[in-house]
């Protein structure tokens, strides 16, 4: 395909007024992704997969989860993974943006098993809701909290990087509406431990706009800034894309995505696929926004990994660019 026919496959830009010049993608495939699907992947295949993304542009890649193989058997191999990135991680001196490798862990004896393998930024999980905290940590929300007070502390102490997940902020398979209340308490706690950003999960894909916007309203009057916030959507009813545009809106700038849109939650049987990283670039592009990711190398990214699951990339972006060759920025885009 000539240049200028690949070019014809990304989208024309049109600055749209109210989005944020530049938004970073925090990448979750590799963990959130992964931690969900059937099949379990090579520690080989899935450090290639990190390698791939960083290759595409993006500079922060959730790696793997440090939690009780029993728990998730798909990320067993975690100190595998990290050993076969420290190339990687040598190759990418910190400069200009630098690449971060986050992992998962669940308790302090996460944290140690992260941190003997070197890693220097690491994720916790809350809840908003106490029936999901029971299912998913076997704690209540409270006693979970209680557990990663030390956690953070301890990260804090040695210079590494702490990002919080709060789960359920939109709705609880269980429990149903999630009231903004008990989102902004968690949310609260998690920043007031010295966590340096909060991520507010849709895990089972039931919000909408107008939703997005009051809990960012709340979040927002309880004096947590947009700066210190992320946004992770879950697709179950197609939702994902237009809530995180929504968010963007209201001034967050860093979006959760995973390659693909593999993943879900396999302690939340109602979650599905996250919000496609292509899907997000592919209108982040159009409308102006600086992501640095090169979108035709994502792409064969994804359908690379959808041959290893052996199935689609649910992905509408990569369905529809999957055949085609895709313009890259030094292609001059």
């Amino acid at each position: 395909m000539a240049v200028t026919e690949a070019r014809a496959a990304l989208p024309g830009v049109h600055r749209r007024e109210g989005l944020p010049p530049r938004v970073r993608i925090w990448e979750v495939g590799p963990r959130d992704g992964l931690q969900n699907e059937a099949s379990i992947l090579p520690a080989a295949v899935k450090a290639e997969l990190v390698t791939r993304l960083v290759a595409a542009g993006l500079t922060t890649v959730e790696t793997t989860s440090f939690v009780s193989p029993a728990r998730v058997p798909q990320l067993a191999d975690a100190e595998e993974v990290i050993a076969l990135l420290g190339p990687l991680r040598a190759a990418h001196p910190a400069q200009g943006a630098p690449l971060r490798l986050p992992a998962l862990v669940p308790n302090l004896a996460g944290l140690e098993r992260a941190r003997s393998c070197g890693v220097r930024d690491v994720c916790i999980f809350a809840s908003a809701t106490e029936t999901f905290a029971m299912k998913n940590l076997s704690r209540s929300r409270a006693e979970a909290l209680e557990m990663f007070a030390p956690v953070v502390a301890e990260a804090q102490a040695d210079g590494m990087g702490v990002r919080a997940y709060v789960s359920m902020c939109f709705g609880d398979p269980w429990e149903g509406v999630v009231p903004e209340v008990d989102v902004v308490s968690v949310c609260e706690r998690l920043l007031e431990m010295g966590a340096d950003e909060v991520s507010l999960g849709d895990t089972i894909g039931v919000a909408t706009v107008g939703q997005v916007v009051d809990l960012l309203d709340a979040l927002a009057r309880a004096g947590i800034p947009a700066g210190r916030l992320a946004v992770h959507f879950h697709d179950t009813y197609g939702q994902a894309l237009a809530n995180t545009l929504t968010a963007l809106e209201c001034g967050i700038t860093t979006v959760d995505s995973a390659a693909g849109g593999i993943g879900g939650c396999p302690f939340a049987k109602s979650a599905t696929g996250n919000l496609a990283t292509e899907d997000l670039c592919w209108a982040l592009d159009g409308a102006g926004v600086e992501t640095g990711v090169d979108l035709g190398r994502l792409v064969e990214t994804s359908m690379w990994m959808a041959a290893r699951l052996g199935r689609p990339s649910p992905s509408r972006v990569v369905q529809a660019l999957g055949g085609r060759e895709v313009g890259t920025k030094e292609e001059g885009r």
